[in-house]
């Protein structure tokens, strides 16, 4: 079988369901992280990706836009039944665009540490020192955008 994959800007609430259960899976039962910290409020104020592999909801991203230049990528999650073939790339890839759509020059992102090669494979620069958030090692990484206006 060929796996079909897409993704795309979530249509909310309609898609918010969906969001909320990768989320809940990867983060609250597989990495045991607060429901507070992960849930915490500004779900409303940011946009929202969501992959389809075959149709089937397996991963996601938000994106937080910080102030006029910065946005800020969130909460990227794949269901562990669909790890291991790109799909968080192609998430991050397809985010990148949408910010590029927008007057945004710079992008950063809190990178879980066992995962920062992914997301140094896309551009991103390690700034700063390993912190914890979540109970989880953390390094912030920036990476600078050309708008494609």
């Amino acid at each position: 079988m060929i796996n079909f994959l897409s993704i795309k800007v979530a249509e909310i609430p309609k898609d918010y369901p969906e969001i909320q259960a990768i989320r809940r899976v990867v983060f609250l039962d597989e990495q045991k992280v607060d429901p507070a910290l992960e849930f915490d409020g500004k779900d409303a104020i940011s946009e929202h990706l969501v992959a389809y592999l075959n149709e089937e909801a397996v991963g996601t991203a938000r994106i937080r836009y910080l102030e006029d230049k910065t946005a800020k990528i969130e909460r990227l999650a794949v269901l562990s039944t669909a790890r291991g073939q790109g799909i968080g790339t192609k998430i991050m890839e397809k985010a990148l665009q949408v910010i590029a759509n927008k007057n945004i020059t710079e992008v950063v992102i809190h990178a879980q540490e066992y995962v920062k090669d992914l997301y140094k494979k896309l551009d991103f620069v390690e700034e700063g020192e390993i912190f914890e958030e979540a109970s989880i090692l953390h390094v912030k990484m920036r990476r600078k955008i050309s708008s494609s206006k």
